[in-house]
This record gives C-alpha cells, sequence and structure tokens, in this order.
C-alpha cells in the first residue's frame, strides 16, 4: 500500500541521517561532519562521509550516496516503502494505511510477507511462554532455571512452542498466512505425500529469536527441554532456522541489535559462542556482547562488528581442543584489520556459568586480568602443546608468523615480530623473512588465480594495451591494464554544475546571481557529457521561467542518478582543521570568498576544452583533405582557434606549448 504524501514528508522532515546511520555503523565526528568505514564495501581507511546539515551520506570510495531513506533501503535490501515504515516506526510517526488486512499484507512482496509472518511467529511464541500452562511450566520454569528475569526475556523477546506437531501452523493459518510463506519462512516443514499441510519445525522448545541490526526479526534459533530417549539420537539440542531470503547466518551475529550501542560506547564487542551465554551477560549488565550463532566465524561477520568498533574479545569455554580449533579461524579476523584479544574461562565453565557464579563486577574484573592478544596467546597455546620438540616447535613458529602476516598494519606487524621473537627465543630478523617468504608466496597465488579467472573469462572486444610483457621475475608487477579515460572537458563540465548546484542562487553583486552569471556567459554551448548536459539543460529551462533550483532540489530529486551525482558534488572530500583559526589564528579563505574567480576560472576552461576539440576536429581533418583549397580553409580555421586558445591561456595566465 502507498503512503501518503504528507506522511511521507513528515518521516523525512523527522528522520535525523546521524540517528539512522549510527543505528548501524559507528560515526566519528570529524568537524561539521561525521566519518565512518563504508558498510557497504569493505575498506580500512574511512570514506564515508555523514552531512547533518544537508541529511545526506556519500562514500568517496564506492560511490554510495543517498539520504536517510535510501540508507534504510541500500542496508537492509529492501523497498521504498518498507524503509519509509523502518523510518516512521522509528520516529513513532503513526501510517493510517499500517493496519491492513491478512490478505493485502500478504500481498507484498516475498521479503515483507517474510518480516510480517516472522514477526507473528515471535508474538506467538512469546503468548506461548508467557499466557500458558505449558509454556510456564516448561519454558518459563527453564528460563527461570538459568537466572532470567522478566526484563531480559522482554529485551530478547524469548518465547516457546508448545510440544504438538503443528499448534503454530494451524494458528498462522487461521489468522490467514500461507502455508508456502511459513515454509518459505522457515517455520513449516512440509511432509512429501502427507494429506496435512505439514508441521511445526520448532515445536517444543524454548525460542530464541534472531534480529538483524534493524531490529527485526529474521530468523529463530530453539533448544529442546523434554528429551525422548528413544529418538534422542535424531533431536540435536539446538535447532535454527534454515537460509531464507532475509536470513543468511553467515552474515549474522546473534544478540547485535541489542549489542550495538553498548559495543560503540565501550569500543569493544566481546564474542561468545552460544545464545545464553549473550543473553546471561546482558542481564549481569555487560552489553556490548554477541555470539556468532553456533557456526564458524566468517568474513562478513568480522565485517559487521568492523561497523562499530575495531576491537574484538573472544570468550572461549575452558575446552583446550575446541580452542585449538578455532585458533585457526581467528586469522580472518586480523585479515579485517581488527584488534583481537582472547579469553579463556576455567575448565568446566563457560561465560554463562562463570557470571552466574562470581557476579558481575568479578566477571569484569576476570576479563580485564585474563585478556590476551591473539598472537601472544596462539603462541603461549602451541608452545605448551609442542612441549620440546624442536620439530614441532618449528612448526609453532611458523603458524605463528602465518598469522603476523595477516595483520594489514605492517607497524602493528612489526611489533608483534618483536614480541614474538622475544617469546620464542628466535631472532627478529629471521621472523620477518620468513614473514616476507609468505607475503610474497600469497602475492604469487593471487597472481596465479587472478590469471586462471582471466582465462576462464569469455571472450569478446579486448582493449589494447601498450604495456610490455611481464618479464621472467616471478615476483614482478602484473601488466599494467587499460583504464577507460574521462575525457579533460567532462571535468570542467562537472565542476560547472557543481558550482550551479552549490550555490546557483548566491549573488555575485546586487542583482546578478552565479547561474545568471554562468548561465549568460556559456550562452549556445553545449556539454559532451549526456549526465551534464542535462543538468545544464534544466537549469536553463528554470533560469527562463524566473526561477534557479536550489540545492535541496537536486539533493532530493527522484531520479536516483541525479540525486546521487549532486549529493557527491556537495560533499567535500576533505575538511579545513578549525586549528588554523582557533589556535594559529589564520584565516583560510572558503569557496564562497573565492566564488567569482572559481567561476571565472571554470568558464574560461570550459571554453578552452571546447576549441580544443574543435581544434582536434580540424586536425583530423587536415590528415585527410584531397584538394589545396579544403586545406587552405581548414589552415585557416585552425588559426583562428588557436589564437582563441592563446587569448584563452593568457586569461588564465597559463602557457601554450
Amino acid at each position: 500500500m502507498r503512503i501518503n504524501p504528507e506522511t511521507v514528508e513528515r518521516i523525512k522532515q523527522a528522520a535525523d541521517i546521524v540517528e539512522v546511520v549510527g543505528d548501524f555503523v559507528s560515526l566519528k565526528k570529524r568537524g561539521s561532519n561525521y566519518t565512518a568505514c563504508c558498510p557497504f564495501h569493505n575498506e580500512k581507511t574511512p570514506s564515508f562521509n555523514v552531512n547533518p546539515a544537508r541529511q545526506i551520506f556519500k562514500c568517496f570510495g564506492c560511490g554510495a550516496a543517498g539520504d536517510p531513506v535510501k540508507f534504510v533501503m541500500d542496508i537492509d535490501n529492501v523497498g521504498y516503502g518498507e524503509a519509509l515504515r523502518y523510518l516512521a516506526q522509528k520516529y513513532h510517526i503513526e501510517i493510517q494505511e499500517e493496519e491492513v488486512t491478512d490478505e493485502e499484507a500478504l500481498r507484498q512482496n516475498e521479503r515483507e510477507s517474510l518480516y510480517i509472518v516472522l514477526n507473528y511467529a515471535k508474538s506467538f511464541y512469546q503468548e506461548q511462554l508467557l499466557r500458558t500452562d505449558e509454556g510456564q511450566a516448561i519454558g518459563l520454569s527453564y528460563f527461570r532455571e538459568r537466572g532470567f528475569n522478566d526484563t531480559i526475556l522482554k529485551k530478547f523477546e524469548l518465547g516457546y512452542s508448545p510440544d504438538v506437531w503443528d499448534a503454530f501452523t494451524q494458528a498462522a493459518l487461521a489468522k490467514g498466512y500461507q502455508a508456502d510463506v511459513l515454509e518459505k519462512a522457515g517455520l513449516l516443514i512440509r511432509k512429501e505425500g502427507s494429506s496435512t499441510v505439514g508441521y511445526d519445525r520448532f515445536r517444543g522448545r524454548v525460542i530464541f529469536p534472531i534480529h538483524n541490526v534493524a531490529g527485526k526479526v529474521i530468523a529463530f534459533g530453539a533448544r529442546i527441554l523434554k528429551v525422548d530417549k528413544s529418538k534422542a539420537a535424531h533431536q540435536p539440542k539446538y535447532l535454527n532456522s534454515p537460509e531464507t531470503s532475509v536470513y543468511h547466518k553467515s552474515e549474522v551475529l546473534y544478540g547485535i541489535f541489542q549489542a550495538k550501542n553498548a559495543i560503540r560506547q565501550q569500543d569493544v564487542c566481546y564474542l561468545v559462542e552460544g545464545y545464553t551465554d549473550v543473553v546471561s551477560l546482558h542481564q549481569a549488565g555487560i552489553e556490548n556482547v554477541v555470539a556468532s550463532s553456533g557456526t564458524s566465524l566468517t568474513v562478513e561477520q568480522i565485517r559487521l562488528i568492523g561497523r562499530f568498533t575495531p576491537n574484538v574479545t573472544i570468550l572461549y569455554d575452558g575446552d583446550p581442543a575446541g580452542i585449538k580449533a578455532a585458533l585457526r579461524g581467528l586469522d580472518l579476523v586480523l585479515e579485517e584489520g581488527l584488534n583481537v584479544n582472547v579469553v579463556t574461562f576455567p575448565e568446566g565453565e563457560d561465560p554463562d556459568s562463570y557470571v552466574q557464579r562470581v557476579g558481575a563486577q568479578a566477571f569484569k574484573e576476570y576479563l580485564g586480568r585474563a585478556a590476551r592478544d591473539f598472537i601472544t596467546f596462539k603462541a603461549e597455546t602451541l608452545l605448551l602443546d609442542a612441549g620440546q620438540d624442536p620439530f614441532r616447535r618449528a612448526e609453532v613458529i611458523s603458524e605463528v608468523v602465518g598469522s603476523i602476516v595477516k595483520i594489514p598494519d605492517a607497524i602493528k606487524r612489526q611489533i608483534f615480530f618483536r614480541r614474538t621473537s622475544e617469546m620464542l627465543k628466535v631472532e627478529e630478523q629471521m621472523l620477518i623473512s620468513e614473514g616476507n617468504k609468505l607475503l610474497r608466496k600469497q602475492q604469487g597465488q593471487k597472481q596465479r588465480d587472478h590469471d586462471r579467472t582471466e582465462a576462464r573469462t569469455p571472450s569478446g572486444p579486448q582493449e589494447i594495451s601498450t604495456s610490455p610483457e611481464p618479464g621472467p621475475d616471478f615476483f614482478a608487477d602484473p601488466p599494467a591494464r587499460t583504464v577507460p579515460q574521462r575525457e579533460l572537458i567532462s571535468y570542467h563540465e562537472e565542476e560547472c554544475i557543481r558550482l550551479l548546484v552549490s550555490h546557483g542562487r548566491r549573488e555575485l553583486e546586487p542583482g546578478i546571481s552565479l547561474c545568471h552569471y554562468m548561465l549568460s556567459e556559456l550562452a549556445g554551448l553545449e556539454f559532451h557529457t549526456p549526465l551534464y548536459n542535462h543538468l545544464l539543460l534544466v537549469f536553463r529551462q528554470a533560469f527562463s521561467r524566473g526561477e534557479v533550483p536550489d540545492t535541496d532540489y537536486f539533493l532530493n530529486h527522484l531520479d536516483p542518478e541525479i540525486q546521487s551525482e549532486a549529493i557527491g558534488m556537495v560533499t567535500p572530500r576533505h575538511h579545513l582543521s578549525e586549528q588554523w583559526s582557533q589556535k594559529y589564528e589564520i584565516y583560510v579563505p572558503t569557496e564562497l570568498d573565492k566564488l567569482h574567480d572559481l567561476a571565472y576560472t571554470n568558464i574560461l576552461r570550459l571554453k578552452k576544452g571546447h576549441n580544443d576539440l574543435i581544434m582536434k576536429n580540424i586536425r583530423e581533418k587536415l590528415m585527410h583533405a584531397s584538394t589545396a583549397d579544403e586545406t587552405d580553409s581548414l589552415l585557416q580555421q585552425f588559426m583562428q582557434h588557436k589564437i582563441i586558445e592563446k587569448e584563452i591561456a593568457q586569461l588564465l595566465g597559463t602557457v601554450v606549448s
């Protein structure tokens, strides 16, 4: 259903870009704007910019740009209407069309239908836990035994699924939800050849809803309580939702929605293994904790943590075998540039049991004492296992060096090489040399993988490169690839449109706006870049009506290409430090101070660019001239434009070769 324009406007007016983006990314203030590592592509150096004054975001790495609505659409992969509804809920804005019939709800696209039915399932399981005799006797009793209070039950929206084959399915069907949607959401299991619709996936279990970063329920984890010994082999202790179009377990962390603000504030994320570990620590007041939901840690999960903090502390149970197995996977965290610490608990303890036994304060003190950086922890653990066996100790050195070279930061690598040298009683230079060998080997493997990928690429029109053939050196740089180049004039056209979009209404002198001045000087001139020529036409048509479009007109344009281009134009990549004026009392002229000169110079460069293209065209015609008269005519035209070139160059203060 369509949201009426008045409500859309209220939502856009209420949505604050810093708050909206801050729900998904850890922002840092930089001048009047905010920066962060982009959530839309992998990067180590922040290039993502948020402008609270204009209510826009822009990434200078991947080009993503937009307003709060566009950010929600991109970060959560949802449509325009769903993004508006998310913002309306966040800012408590009532939407008249929000109350729809079940049939109308199911006519929405698949993702929206899944969100709706998953939210209904969450409410059903909560109701069963708190309002039924079976739920209170079995599910609620289990949670009470774990020490969970009503506040934590509500915070994580815990529930219970009745020990009946199809209790949830029948309730959902009675509400009008279709069996196909229930199956796609992972709530219903079909039985081939059966006359019944199917049976509930999570029957007879306590329910842990899994939320995405925005707080929407996207899946469930379920723990069995009553075990029939005759069927115990077929009953896993924990059962998770299958992969769906809204749930990809490798990209999700349990508890991230409840923990993200605390992670930002504490600037560290505690990573545990189980649902109950997360819930118990939250109840103890340690809220910056998430779990990998029983899966091996993935790159996507690491990057999700990296949105909020570069610091990760992994809390392991006291099982030595499990710790050794997990060590190999932690190199992924180092590769992503995060700082990794490790904490282990006494044998037989896990974060849940330990915090229950010693209390919150003692638990926090233990974390402070026991935390060790990952490289040191790995070296100590493997050395203990190797004992005095020289061959196994050599393997330990190789493994530790292999982890160190995964660290992107060269300074950090140097520090760990030095520390490892002291710990393993090995010369530091030898470790560095071994690390360099591994780095060269990795680079060679990447190049071979790249060459194989290129070889498998279907042949098509090929660009010719004049780069020399690669030499015999195995580690030589790969041949340079031809990159399509923009014409020089397109940069001047872009600058012209940027000035018009940013300052078109500003007066250069009484009664003469920047738009008036530039359009007068560019009369009869057409741009070569289609987008910029279209925008120039927009200004010309508006000015002919006595209007000048303001910046917001383009920032809120319905055409996403125009909106994205405008955001990129008005978002400065670099910010002037306030120290120049406040501390050193040095005044640095702003763009507004130099606006007339910038416009004047841009117009000259545009005219020079167009004149250069005309001269290039004349030269090409001269090469194919067939008569002396044609040649003389072309030469006269060329000399006229050469005079124009010299005049413009003189005005610009440049030298013509």
